[in-house]
This record gives structure tokens, C-alpha cells and sequence, in this order.
């Protein structure tokens, strides 16, 4: 069952990269205008440890990635369909991607950069992600190490966090994470 999980295709990286990237800027954008209208509003991406920059092997995305002050959704957009690109061709190994979980490590790598671009671009909303740490759930089994509930405090803390607290930033758990 592991291995079916596991097993990478263009089709499943395509759909991991639909789910954790492409589908939380849709929402996302879509939530804006109203999130506008509240007097606290908040986003809180979920994340994971696996969408640091450490873990991105090829060297052009974890610069791009990296460069805040330079990024733009469509720089984002750009190193994710080169991904999908490099995944099609069988390419991704040659290209320096990871090999393990690419596509989830890049789609998680990509959700940061979002998170941060867009906290900068709209201030009055608190946007920030956060990698609740490995909890016990049904896509692993139950095997995770943090029970639902203590993965929730990261995600809870953020969302009710003082009007003007954190925006930009990557949490694990409930501390500051590094990008």
C-alpha cells in the first residue's frame, strides 16, 4: 500500500502540484475580497519541514524561491511548470530535483513563496504557513509522531494571533521556522 502512495507519475506529480499549490491559490484568491471585509483577517497555509528550500536540490529553483524581494507569482508559476516539464520528460533526476516525493516537495516549497509574496502584497491581511509537524492521519497510516489535536496549535495560533502580529513568516508548530 506504501509503495502506491509513493509511486511517481507525471499524472501524480501534476495532481500533488494541482492539490497543494495551484489549488491554495485558487481558494485563496477567491477568499480575498471577502477577507478583506473582516477587521482580523488571517490566511494559515499548511505546510511541511519537507517545503524548505534545504530540501529543493535544483539549484535555479531554490534561487528563485529564495529571492524574495525579486518573486512574483509568475516566477513561482514558472519553477513549478519547469517541474512538471522535467517530470514529463523523465528529466527530473538529470535536472536536479529531488527525487523523494519531488513533487510534494516542491509543491510545499512553492506554497512558502507564495505565502510570503503575497503577505507582502496585501499587509492588512496576517498571512503566514505553518508545518503542523508529522501527525497522525490516514495519508501516513496513523504513523505520524503528533496527535490532530497537537498538530492544531500551530494552525490555531496563527489564526488568532493579535491583529498585527506575524505575516510572511514559516512556523513548525508554534515556533519560527526557517524558509
Amino acid at each position: 500500500m506504501v509503495k502506491q502512495v509513493l509511486k511517481h507519475t507525471y499524472e501524480s506529480d501534476e495532481l500533488c502540484l494541482r492539490t497543494n499549490y495551484y489549488g491554495t491559490k485558487q481558494v485563496t484568491q477567491a477568499l480575498i475580497p471577502f477577507l478583506l471585509q473582516s477587521h482580523s483577517p488571517r490566511i494559515v497555509n499548511v505546510s511541511s519541514t519537507l517545503g524548505q528550500l534545504k530540501f529543493l536540490s535544483n539549484e535555479r529553483a531554490k534561487e528563485v524561491l529564495r529571492n524574495v524581494d525579486d518573486l512574483t507569482e509568475e516566477k513561482i508559476d514558472q519553477v513549478v511548470t519547469e517541474f512538471l516539464e522535467d517530470a514529463k520528460e523523465g528529466l527530473l533526476e538529470n535536472k536536479g530535483w529531488p527525487v523523494s516525493l519531488s513533487a510534494y516537495v516542491v509543491s510545499k516549497a512553492a506554497l512558502n513563496a507564495y505565502t510570503r509574496i503575497l503577505a507582502k502584497k496585501i499587509p492588512k491581511i496576517s498571512i503566514n504557513a505553518v508545518n503542523p509537524g508529522f501527525v497522525k492521519t490516514d495519508i501516513n497510516f496513523n504513523s505520524g509522531e503528533f496527535t490532530i489535536e497537537e498538530g492544531a496549535r500551530g494552525p490555531v495560533m496563527l489564526a488568532l494571533a493579535p491583529d498585527g502580529e506575524p505575516s510572511g513568516l514559516i512556523f513548525y508548530q508554534t515556533e519560527l521556522s526557517t524558509f
